[in-house]
């Protein structure tokens, strides 16, 4: 079984569909629940979870292979980006309680960079983290 966080999204939609074509366990880590069905009709098993929510996203890492984890992008952060500070907080105490087998983080070129990188910041928030 592999957790996917963003799912609805680019990147997270690619890895869940891709997971599920080459016949793996794929469990949807959704904010929303109005988007659960289109993951179950694929075969997907889902977990609703938000990034403000360390106990819900435990849960849907417990029991994994892998966790596929970002970091949802803030076109117009506060300054010093508490907001993914924060989600970076409550993920990183959700994977420290669920530990899950391997972890694999969406990154940018740039990332392991401490300074200059404009909205980068929030990967590298990310990665520097977890």
């Amino acid at each position: 079984m592999y957790a996917i966080t963003g799912v609805t999204g680019q990147v997270g939609g690619a890895a869940a569909r891709a997971l599920l074509k080459a016949g793996h366990a794929v469990r949807a880590v959704l904010r929303d629940e109005s988007k659960a069905a289109e993951w179950t009709k694929r075969g997907a098993e889902v977990a609703i979870a938000s990034f403000d929510d360390a106990d819900a996203l435990a849960a849907a890492f417990s029991g994994t292979a892998g966790v596929f984890v970002m970091v949802a992008p803030n076109f117009a952060p506060s300054p010093g980006y508490p907001n993914a500070h924060a989600a970076v907080a409550v993920l990183k105490e959700a994977l420290t309680r669920a530990q899950p087998a391997r972890i694999a983080a969406l990154s940018s070129v740039g990332g392991q960079r401490e300074s200059g990188l404009g909205l980068i910041t929030q990967v590298h928030i990310l990665s520097v983290s977890t």
